[in-house]
């Protein structure tokens, strides 16, 4: 039996060529996943192990320029930790935010990565952290050095003049050196900027103050004792911890953090299997159907069921093992494509070996292997029940009626439960919701699959009278064809329909989502512009005030982050100008009036004032951020605005509580709207400071809306995969259809069906299935787009359902493409047949 399954697979090359492509792909996807996991995931842990190979001892502080209550680590710490046995070197380090301008005056980097530091050189004149290509650290006020990356895309050289903003006014520096480093922010796609360490203590702490320090050990010194000995002499609210243990720590947020790209990645590569299961099936149903004369013959002659079904799985092993092999080269070929993807998006990864770990090996084969094993099961099991009797004719036996009601009445309680759980899922908001909606999809899906074939006959019916009225004969044999084996068109289409529901899933969302982000921009905005720091913190003081004098801005007002405590329950707040308020944004008065909050007091959203029972003439006993108490009235309700918080106060009140540090964002209105000659008078007003984003309204539309676009397009790019698979499904069905077919093609031949008909006939069969699978996939994807819609819907204010007709329409046209394209080698073949050999065939 061992050498009959093998010869099997040998004489079938053809047929079974697009069952090894699916297994292929879907192998490849998951060893190119675990491969680029392990690969990153090494060289990011041997980059952290090398940033800590000197440090003995790593001394953490949370002190901050406003708080001196935190006192960080004095110069005088530093010097008696430097006077301990054993330790070689003590280097203070201080940190903080610094944004390097490009020629142009554009922000070099991402700007929640761009730092800057001090350079701390040793008895030697050099800092072990940093290592100099060209030049040497800065050693006055005057000076800096930059990351070697950061130099590069600047065009900066050694003498040139540089402009870099801090937390406060953009300054000028000269450029002293260029080094590289395995600094974190640098590999991260930042920039790093080293200062003097003077200098850098005045703009991020206080002077004689830092923020670490590293301790590295003499010859023979013991990391531990020396943590020990450290621990003593620092202030409370520090941290010291031994240079191994951050390696080590490092080296597990690292693999955590992979956990999440990595368990994404081999979802889509479950989805793209499980897609390929139908196409396996489908396959081995056919080439038993096709063999049942052979099978039988091999019963009649002593082969046992156990034999036959062992036969056939057989076959289906090898066809894994081969799949299996292909895949894994093109799944290391994959992870060397990722990597290189990633640095072409401007994410600087470590350089360093591929690595194919055992468990990726293992894995990619038991996929590949198991996969393709599974599915060949129940087409082995038929295969199994062949009676030898039936060696004596051609026709195999066909299921059951008693089959057939089993199979459809399973299907419809499947299907039944899975929309009554999405539909519960539905009602319900959060995480919740959708773990029950996930559930319900799945059980949706596989009931709709047990049942597709039941449902092709109803729908491919409405279809009928049009193929035949427009293409003759070819249309009419197309749809009967389309549903003569229900199970197979069935099995061929649900392949397409699952790649369709989530495609079309992810749309309906996404597009939804996108103009509830366009319409909060649109209907809750009067400002032209928005200005923000490009790292995400606050702004300073004074950026406000410069642009209070600015000419051309017609009205100003600030988004100041605070908050207030009524009855021990925190509430949000937004300190906002209470003259421009509704200059800048666009609110609804619910009762009240917005004018009482220059008057002192507050303005409350619709949706807070019913969640907590308030209303316009309350008065709220409060606690402020700064911990006083006091009494706040309700002025005024107003519709919930996506771009404030919950609860308004005037900038007086919040800058009277120690609120003013916290400017998240500046709303604007120019004389003329938003044009270059405006846009440019804020620049201007700004010091032309590269650190702070200064967006027009498309700006905010565009942030806003294109991460959920970028998303969209990954999840796109990812399913491909799986409508791939299912493309291949469709041409190896139709493919081994024109085989099997072979005596009816060359009847139709001799009564005067032409090429071209004959032709037309396979490809519009192609185009029915295609179509059958996309309608099904697109009708499930809208049900499930919409809920898990409703599942968010009450955290997105002015959410409404909508459906991207325009991109069904082109899933239905690209089904009806996919038809064609499966259709043109079978239909090829079916044409070329010659018509009396074809006769002949059985």
């Amino acid at each position: 039996m061992f050498r009959t399954a093998l010869r099997n697979v040998l004489a079938h090359k053809a047929r079974l060529l697009m069952t090894v492509l699916a297994v292929m792909l879907g192998v490849a996807f998951v060893s190119g996943t675990l491969v680029f996991t392990d690969t990153l995931g090494n060289a990011l842990r041997n980059q952290s192990a090398k940033s800590y190979d000197d440090v003995a001892v790593a001394v953490t502080t949370y002190a901050n320029q406003t708080d001196e209550k935190t006192p960080g680590i004095t110069a005088d710490t530093l010097k008696k930790i430097q006077n301990l046995d054993g330790v070689s070197t003590a280097t203070g380090r201080v940190s903080g935010f610094a944004g390097v301008a490009d020629p142009d005056g554009k922000l070099i980097g991402n700007g929640w990565s761009n730092t800057g530091a001090n350079y701390s050189p040793g008895k030697d004149g050099k800092d072990p952290a940093y290592t100099f290509t060209d030049g040497t650290g800065p050693a006055s006020a005057d000076r800096i050095a930059l990351d070697a990356d950061t130099a590069e895309k600047g065009k900066y050289h050694v003498g040139d003049r540089v402009r870099v903003a801090t937390n406060g006014p953009v300054k000028e520096y000269t450029l002293s050196g260029v080094f590289t480093t395995e600094d974190g922010a640098v590999n991260a796609g930042g920039s790093l900027v080293l200062f003097d360490t003077r200098v850098a203590q005045k703009l991020y702490l206080r002077p004689g103050v830092f923020h670490e320090a590293t301790v590295s050990a003499a010859s023979g010194a013991s990391a531990d004792k020396l943590l020990a000995e450290v621990k003593p002499l620092l202030p409370k609210d520090a941290e010291a911890k031994t240079g191994k243990e951050l390696a080590d720590e490092q080296a597990k947020d690292i693999s955590k953090g992979l956990s999440g790209i990595n368990t994404m990645l081999l979802a889509f590569a479950g989805i793209a299997l499980f897609v390929g299961i139908f196409l396996i099936a489908n396959t081995f149903t056919m080439l038993v159907a096709q063999r049942t004369k052979e099978l039988a013959l091999m019963r009649a002659v002593g082969a046992s069921r156990r034999q036959v079904k062992r036969s056939v799985l057989l076959e289906a092993a090898f066809v894994g093992v081969i799949a299996s092999v292909i895949g894994f080269v093109l799944g290391l070929g994959l992870a060397v494509g990722l990597r290189s993807a990633m640095g072409a998006f401007g994410a600087k990864v470590p350089a360093g070996p591929l690595v194919v770990s055992p468990t990726a090996v293992v894995a990619s084969f038991a996929v590949g292997v198991v996969v393709t094993v599974l599915a060949a099961w129940l087409p082995a099991r038929r295969a199994a029940k062949i009676p030898p009797v039936a060696a004596m004719n051609s026709v195999h036996a066909t299921a059951t009626v008693k089959s057939l009601v089993l199979r459809n009445s399973i299907g419809s309680v499947i299907s039944l439960l899975g929309a009554a759980a999405i539909v519960g899922g539905a009602a319900k908001s959060g995480s919740t919701g959708r773990t029950i909606i996930a559930v319900g999809a799945f059980l949706t899906l596989i009931g709709v699959i047990v049942l597709i074939p039941l449902l092709s006959r109803p729908v491919i019916a409405l279809v009928r009278p049009l193929l035949r009225k427009v293409f003759g004969v070819s249309g009419k044999l197309a749809a009967q064809n389309a549903v003569r084996n229900p199970r197979r068109t069935g099995t061929t289409a649900s392949a397409l329909a699952i790649g369709l529901t989530l495609v079309t899933g992810i749309s309906v969302l996404g597009v939804t989502l996108g103009q509830a982000v366009d319409r909060a921009t649109t209907d809750n905005l009067r400002a032209d512009y928005m200005v923000t720091m490009a790292n995400g913190h606050a702004l300073d003081k004074s950026a406000l005030t410069a642009l209070e004098k600015a000419g051309k801005v017609s009205a100003i007002s600030p988004n100041q982050y605070t908050g207030i405590e009524v009855k021990g329950d925190y509430q949000s707040a937004s300190a906002v100008s209470a003259a421009d308020l509704r200059k800048v944004f666009a609110l609804t008065t619910v009762s009240g009036s917005l004018d009482t909050l220059g008057k002192g007091e507050i303005a409350v959203s619709d949706k807070t004032a019913k969640d907590k029972g308030w209303k316009t003439g309350d008065t709220l006993p409060v606690t402020f951020d700064d911990r006083k108490k006091g009494e706040l009235r309700i002025g005024a309700v107003f519709e919930e605005n996506a771009f404030l918080s919950p609860v308004l106060v005037s900038t007086d009140i919040a800058d009277e509580h120690g609120g003013s540090a916290n400017i998240q964002e500046i709303w604007l209105t120019t004389d003329g709207g938003a044009t270059d000659a405006n846009e440019q008078a804020v620049v201007d007003a700004l010091g032309n400071n590269p650190a702070v984003s200064i967006m027009d309204r498309q700006d905010i539309r565009n942030m806003f809306g294109g991460s959920v676009n970028l998303a969209m397009n990954i999840m796109y790019g990812l399913l491909a995969m799986a409508l791939i698979i299912a493309v291949l499904g469709v041409v190896n069905t139709l493919a081994m259809s024109v085989f099997e077919r072979q005596q009816e093609i060359g009847m139709l031949r001799a009564i005067g069906l032409d090429r071209r008909r004959v032709k037309r006939m396979i490809r519009l069969e192609a185009v029915v299935i295609s179509l059958f699978g996309a309608v099904v996939g697109i009708g499930l994807g809208v049900f499930l787009g919409w809920a898990i819609g409703q599942t968010i819907s009450s955290d997105i204010p002015g959410y409404v359902l909508v459906l991207p007709w325009g991109r069904i329409a082109i899933f239905l046209a690209l089904a009806a493409a996919v038809g064609v394209l499966a259709a043109l080698w079978p239909a090829r073949s079916a044409a070329r047949l010659n018509m009396l050999t074809a006769i002949k065939t059985e």
